[in-house]
C-alpha cells in the first residue's frame, strides 16, 4: 500500500510564512523522487520544486527563493516551505512520488503516486 499524505496548508495573510508537509507509507521512500505541485482554482496544475532521493532540489522557477524543499529520509517525510506568500500562492498544493531511477524532473507525469493536497489560501 502507497499512500502520501500532505499536512501545514492553511489560510494566511501575505507575508506570512507555512510549511507544508508530506507524510510517506507503504513504499522504500528513500529511494523515491518526490515533488510538490499545485492547482489554483481554474487553472492547471503546475510544478512546484522536485528533490532526488540523494536531497538534490530543483524548482521549477528559479526566482522563486521564497520556496524551500526539503526531505529526511530517516522519517519518511518531505517539506515545502514558504515564505513571504502571495496572493498568487493560493492554491492546493499536492505532493507526489516517483518510484523509477531516474525521471525526476518538474514534470506532471513523471510522478506516479499522488496526495490528496492541502489547500493554502492567502489573503
Amino acid at each position: 500500500h502507497v499512500q502520501l499524505v500532505e499536512s501545514g496548508g492553511g489560510s494566511v495573510q501575505a507575508g506570512g510564512s507555512l510549511r507544508l508537509s508530506c507524510a510517506a507509507s507503504g513504499y522504500p521512500y528513500r529511494s523515491y523522487c518526490m515533488s510538490w505541485f499545485r492547482q489554483a482554482p481554474e487553472k492547471e496544475r503546475e510544478g512546484v520544486a522536485r528533490i532526488t532521493s540523494g536531497g538534490t532540489p530543483l524548482y521549477r522557477d528559479p526566482k522563486a527563493t521564497r520556496f524551500f524543499i526539503s526531505r529526511d529520509n530517516t522519517r519518511n517525510t518531505m517539506t515545502l516551505q514558504i515564505n513571504g506568500l502571495q496572493p498568487g500562492d493560493t492554491a492546493k498544493y499536492y505532493c507526489a512520488a516517483q518510484p523509477a531511477p531516474g525521471y525526476c524532473d518538474i514534470v506532471e507525469t513523471d510522478f506516479d503516486y499522488w496526495g490528496q493536497g492541502t489547500q493554502v489560501t492567502v489573503s
